[in-house]
């Protein structure tokens, strides 16, 4: 057994290579071997996002506070809110963020493949985001 204790692992900003606005992540749990799968406490400051991304084995987000904008390529700009549940399939290319007046926090969990639980791609646009 282990215990996380709250608190216990530093805060730190969203990378700029990988988010817009301002971001904080706050780790809680990683993956140990043989399991993969990883988790993270992800606040979003009104209009900011993450870049596009894939995962390799998906993601599941857990939204904790706010509302908040989600988005796969290819569809519609959705609204969640706290309590909602979004997940995005393997190798589905997406973004999710705050709404453009209102923070959002959620909890993003995922498995890594390879070592590696995500792929960054480009910058969501302004016009992306307001849809």
């Amino acid at each position: 057994m282990k215990i996380i204790r709250s608190g216990t692992a530093a805060s730190r900003p969203g990378p700029g290579d990988w988010f817009t606005g301002t971001v904080r992540i706050d780790p809680l749990f990683a993956a140990e071997e043989p399991g993969r799968t990883s988790g993270a406490h992800v606040t979003f400051e009104p209009g900011a996002r993450t870049a596009w991304h894939t995962h390799p084995a998906g993601q599941t987000l857990i939204v904790t506070f706010g509302r908040g904008r989600v988005q796969r390529e290819g569809g519609p700009v959705e609204e969640i809110s706290q309590g909602d549940i979004v997940w995005f399939p393997a190798g589905e290319k997406h973004w999710h963020g705050a709404a453009s007046e209102t923070a959002m926090s959620h909890i993003a969990i995922q498995e890594s493949i390879d070592g590696s639980p995500v792929t960054w791609l480009e910058k969501v646009s302004d016009e992306d985001y307001n849809g």
